[in-house]
Formats: structure tokens, C-alpha cells, sequence
């Protein structure tokens, strides 16, 4: 058995276990562990650019913060990023490759597999220890064929596993018992202990159901962890709706369209005690608001017709009407555009789409992304940014004349004429707080004063690692890991 590899699986979907490997990892560097996060295969749309020039899942890069670690794409070898409810695009060790529909991909994974392998194979050659995230669930059944992402992966490296269930979504024994039963003899025995996460109440209480557990499948819980109230960590893929309690009067309001990438961008803006932010799903009523911030796509031509199809673009131009402020981001400042082409299918069918002709500029979608780290300042009040760039497009155009950003790789954006319209390729621009403040004020918050974002985040890892510390079997965990005893 890999004595340095520890894979943590759930029960569910977003049962925990980003935030379980990211509270390991840094307990373990705390205590001056060699640790790397590892994620064999993972399936979402919010990504991170690594320091060797790849693409990667966004919880992966906040893990490698909790190990002090700069991204880098071997911790997340295979990601999919979905551009079809059967399709996604395939990136491997960085860099797509090719889309794929899922019949395909099935067939793909023995390839990816050997991708993953290599991977895992250098990370546990430079670190002392290698803490794997699944991917859902291991006991999904239609995908345990060529599985990659789960007890495939674990089987291969032979590494121990514990696995996670959320107790606030209420049947947690179930999630647990019903989990280990569906898996084969051998994966059985290489679990090695459960954990119940986001546990609130008299733990006193829970004991008998733990007693339990135990005795009915001879494994041990290894923690039952707290409900962190007011935790932010940033998500994989799903969006976080929750409304702070706030007396916020500034409005901020984000379409969730279909295919609605790098979300993470407006976390600063959620946590932002003087911003109201919301994220209008499909078929809401869209409200009055100062700010419309239009997000990154994958798939930015029918994520436009979607826009057009429920109303987004009659109510973007009344809010311009009443002096409100516009902002795209990466496939929303291509949207803001005259047109769209895309001569050969990059995001869907060859062709070309009229834009909301917000900015004068035009796009042409380009098989090769532009994948890099972006460091630079605002034009508005020469303000430090320190973002990232993802996507697939040449953008021309007059409008270019007026750029949002000085990059070290050159201007990056567009600003209208009239002030009221402002476009960039830059994601992350939100999270530095003189960038934060110009935006604001260029929208027309006054006064703004922005929390430190980055304090922020990492404030919240310590706490999970605090976590770790006061609620599992640490002892039981450096076994695993093959540490010796402090």
C-alpha cells in the first residue's frame, strides 16, 4: 500500500470533500509536512492558470494555498469542463485537447488514466505526503467501469481511503452504510475509517448512531466535524447562493446562465459588506440594480442566446437608460461586442452571433486558449491587479483603444465612450483591494472601502485546520500517512 497517499471519497456530490483535503493539507503543513493536494479527475467550470502555463479545477489551486504551494497542473491532471448536457471539453495536464461526448470519454479514461498515473507518480516522488480528493461518489454504479476518478484510482496506487458524508443533509448512516455496501470486497477493506462533516447540535446525542456505525461495519469515525458558520471557501463548480446578512444598498446582480464559468470571481463582491450581490438564475425576474456584471462562459454564442431568449438584453439596455454600469468578464466582455465568429465549432456549431453592440470590438474564437497569470494595474486610479487569464478568442476592435488594464504582457480590455460600459479578458479582479475599490467607485459606490480578500480566505484555512486538529483521530491520521508520532 502507498504508505504516503490518502484519499478522501464521499458519499455525495459536495459532501465535503474539497474542504476536507484542504483543512488536511494544511493542518499537515502547519506541522512542517511535505503535503500536495492531488485530484485525479475533476468535472467543472470554475478553473485556476498554474505556474507552468495550465488549466486546472479551481479547488485544487485552494488547496495547494493551504499547502503553500503554488497551482500546478499535475495536482489536477484530467479536468472536463462541460459544454453540453453530454459533452465537455478534455484537458489534460493542462491543456485541452479535444471535446469529447460522454460515450467517448468512457472509452477515453484508460488514456487518461495513464495521465493520472504519471502524474501521482511525480507529485509522490517531491512530497512526503499526497492528500487525493474523489470525484461524487465511489458507489455510483454506471461509472465504476475504467473509473478514474475514485476506488479506480485508489485500487491502482493502493492508498487508504475514508469517506465523507455531509449529516446535514440528513440521512448520514444511510449515505455511509449504503456507500461501503455497494462497494467490492477489496475497496471495502482499503476503507479505513469514516468522517461526518458539517455537524451541528449535543454531540452527545449523535454517540449511539456512531456506536453504531462502527459496530455494524467495523470501520471507525474519524471525526465528526463542526459546522463552520460563515466559512468561505471557494466552490469546485456549484454556485453559492447564500445572502449574507448585510444593510448593503449597493446592487449587484449576475446572470447564471447555462454554462456560467469562473463564478468565483464575485466572492469578493458576496463577501463585500457594502455590495449587494445576487445571482439571478434562469427564468427570475431580473431586478433594478447600479451594477450588471455579465460572468465567463463556456459556451459564450448560446449562453448570448440564452441572454437574449430571457430578456437579459431589454433589461441591460433600460439599465444602461437609467445610468447604470455594465461589466463583462472574459465571455461576457465578448458578448459585449458587435459579433462573434466562430469558423471552426470551438464552443458548438460553426457560424457567428450578433452581439449585445455594447463596445465596439469583435471576436473571433481560436482552437488555442490563452492560458496566463495577469499581473498589472487599472487605468482607473492606477490600481494593482493580479488576475488570470482563460479563453479561447482573438478580440479586435476601436474600443480597444480605450483598454481597462495595463498588463506585463501588454493593455488588456475596453471601455465605452460613454463611460458606462467597461470589458476584460482578466479574471480575479475583484480579489485585490485598491482594483476592488476603482471598480466600485467607477460604478458608483462611494466611499468604498473593500475587505482584504486574500486575508480573508486564508483566515478560513487556518480554521479548517483548527478543525482538524480539535475533532479527528489525528493520531489515527498520521498512521495513515505513515508519520511518525509527535
Amino acid at each position: 500500500m502507498t504508505a504516503h497517499t490518502l484519499m478522501i471519497q464521499g458519499t455525495t456530490s459536495d459532501a465535503g470533500k474539497s474542504t476536507v483535503v484542504t483543512a488536511i493539507c494544511r493542518w499537515l503543513q502547519r506541522q512542517g509536512v511535505s503535503v500536495v493536494p492531488f485530484k485525479p479527475q475533476n468535472m467543472a467550470l470554475n478553473s485556476a492558470v498554474t505556474a507552468d502555463g495550465g488549466e486546472i479545477g479551481r479547488a485544487q489551486a485552494v488547496q495547494a494555498q493551504a499547502c503553500k504551494l503554488a497551482p500546478h497542473t499535475d495536482m489536477n491532471p484530467v479536468l472536463l469542463k462541460p459544454n453540453s448536457d453530454t459533452g465537455a471539453q478534455v484537458i489534460i495536464h493542462g491543456h485541452a485537447i479535444t471535446n469529447m461526448e460522454a460515450q467517448d470519454y468512457h472509452h477515453y479514461k484508460t488514456t487518461a488514466m495513464a495521465a493520472v498515473l504519471n502524474s501521482h507518480q511525480r507529485l509522490s516522488a517531491q512530497y512526503q505526503t499526497v492528500i487525493v480528493e474523489g470525484a461524487g461518489s465511489p458507489a455510483e454504479i454506471n461509472l465504476r467501469d475504467r473509473d478514474i476518478a475514485n476506488m479506480g484510482f485508489a485500487e491502482a496506487v493502493d492508498c487508504p481511503v475514508i469517506i465523507v458524508a455531509d449529516i446535514d443533509r440528513g440521512g448520514v448512516f444511510a449515505h455511509l452504510v449504503g456507500t461501503l455496501s455497494l462497494l467490492s470486497q477489496s475497496e471495502q477493506d482499503r476503507v479505513k475509517g469514516f468522517i461526518i462533516n458539517r455537524f451541528r447540535g449535543d454531540i452527545a446525542l449523535l454517540q449511539s448512531g456512531l456506536d453504531w456505525l462502527e459496530e455494524t461495519t467495523g470501520k471507525p469515525v474519524l471525526g465528526v466535524l463542526p459546522y463552520l458558520h460563515d466559512l468561505h471557501l471557494e466552490a469546485e463548480d456549484a454556485i453559492n447562493t447564500q445572502q449574507l446578512a448585510s444593510d448593503a444598498k449597493f446592487k449587484v446582480i449576475v446572470p447564471v446562465y447555462p454554462r456560467i464559468s469562473n463564478h468565483t470571481d464575485f466572492d469578493p463582491l458576496r463577501l463585500h459588506p457594502q455590495v449587494d450581490l445576487q445571482f439571478i438564475a434562469p427564468k427570475a425576474v431580473i431586478p433594478a440594480a447600479d451594477l450588471i456584471i455579465l460572468p465567463g462562459s463556456k459556451s459564450v454564442r448560446a449562453d448570448l442566446d440564452w441572454l437574449r431568449e430571457t430578456g437579459w438584453e431589454q433589461a441591460i439596455q433600460k439599465h444602461l437608460r437609467y445610468g447604470g454600469k455594465v461589466i463583462g468578464i472574459c465571455g461576457g466582455f465578448q458578448m459585449l461586442g458587435k459579433n462573434i465568429d466562430d469558423p471552426e465549432g470551438i464552443e458548438g456549431h460553426c457560424g457567428q452571433s450578433e452581439g449585445l453592440g455594447l463596445l465596439d470590438i469583435t471576436t473571433t474564437l481560436l482552437s488555442t486558449k490563452q492560458l496566463r497569470n495577469a499581473t498589472g494595474y487599472l487605468h482607473l486610479d492606477n490600481a494593482a491587479i493580479d488576475g488570470y487569464e482563460i479563453h479561447a478568442g482573438i478580440t479586435e476592435g476601436q474600443d480597444l483603444l480605450k483598454p481597462v488594464c495595463q498588463l506585463d504582457t501588454g493593455s488588456d480590455g475596453a471601455m465605452s465612450d460613454d463611460n458606462q460600459v467597461l470589458g476584460t479578458y482578466v479574471h480575479g479582479l475583484f480579489e485585490q483591494t485598491t482594483a476592488c475599490n476603482a471598480l466600485l467607485n467607477w460604478a458608483g459606490l462611494a466611499q468604498v472601502s473593500s475587505p482584504d480578500y486574500h486575508a480573508t480566505r486564508e483566515a478560513d484555512i487556518e480554521r479548517l485546520a483548527d478543525m482538524i486538529e480539535g475533532n479527528m483521530d489525528t493520531a489515527a491520521l498520521r498512521h495513515l500517512l505513515n508519520l511518525s508520532d509527535n
